[in-house]
């Protein structure tokens, strides 16, 4: 997602610095460049948005602003899927901000609730590549753990007994937890009370899925798109070992 630095300004008590610009469309549409004087207001009195250039102090020699064709953090070219705004980095695997993500919505509290983990810990065991894909939470012991800088045993001991509880959440819960595009609680839960277990997800026709409460097409295509990729299913497997409820 685009956002604009700005010089700091004061607002409704606050002082604001950046402004979403939300995609490629909305900085057609302004016209927003970098150097231009914007207007600026919060909608609903809280989110800083941009709603218009002052073109009259528009320097001659600033550029139109060209949207970024490859992934900042892993220069892999982005694509944008027809009918949709937002460009996506399709290396999802591998694209460290994008495996850091899946690794936090995986432990978050309305997943499996690894409370005793945390965003910070999860980037930690990522670039340490103690823990690359959500399965690897389940391999971690007292002895690789302990190679984190600062980590008493009682910290250890508290990750690890997270971990080990985790295995008692709910099929929805965990069927939410692997991070399905489109798949949200509700719908989670609508597909695990419909299709009972992951292995009727790899022979689950599209028009199977869409004939399930709320599952529309673009849900049942992702769905069908993820259960499609061996290497989901690879970690499907390792997850299933370690005794999650499928």
């Amino acid at each position: 997602t685009p956002v604009a630095e700005l010089e700091p300004v004061s607002l409704l008590g606050t002082t604001v610095k950046r402004a979403s610009l939300h995609n490629a469309n909305e900085i057609e549409r302004l016209d927003v460049r970098v150097g231009d004087f914007v207007f600026v207001e919060k909608g609903g009195e809280i989110i800083p948005k941009i709603v218009g250039i002052d073109f009259s102090q528009r320097k001659p020699d600033i550029k139109p602003t060209n949207f970024i064709t490859h992934c900042p953090e892993c220069n892999t070219e982005l694509i944008r899927k027809e009918g949709e705004a937002q460009h996506y980095c399709p290396n999802s695997l591998e694209c460290a901000p994008q495996v850091i993500g899946r690794l936090e919505h995986f432990i978050g509290r309305k997943a499996m609730d690894i409370d005793s983990v945390g965003s910070e810990l999860c980037a930690t065991l990522y670039e340490k590549q103690l823990v690359k894909a959500p399965a690897d939470f389940y391999s971690l012991t007292t002895e690789i753990l302990s190679q984190i800088d600062r980590m008493g045993q009682k910290s250890i001991d508290n990750i690890l007994s997270g971990i080990e509880d985790s295995k008692k959440q709910p099929f929805e819960r965990v069927l939410f937890a692997l991070g399905i595009r489109y798949v949200g609680e509700t719908v989670a839960k609508k597909l695990a009370q419909s299709l009972l277990h992951i292995d009727n997800f790899q022979s689950a026709k599209f028009e199977d899925l869409t004939a399930i409460d709320e599952i529309g097409d673009r849900i049942a295509e992702s769905i069908i798109e993820y259960f499609s990729n061996p290497s989901n299913w690879y970690q499907i497997n390792i997850l299933k070992q370690s005794g999650l409820n499928f």
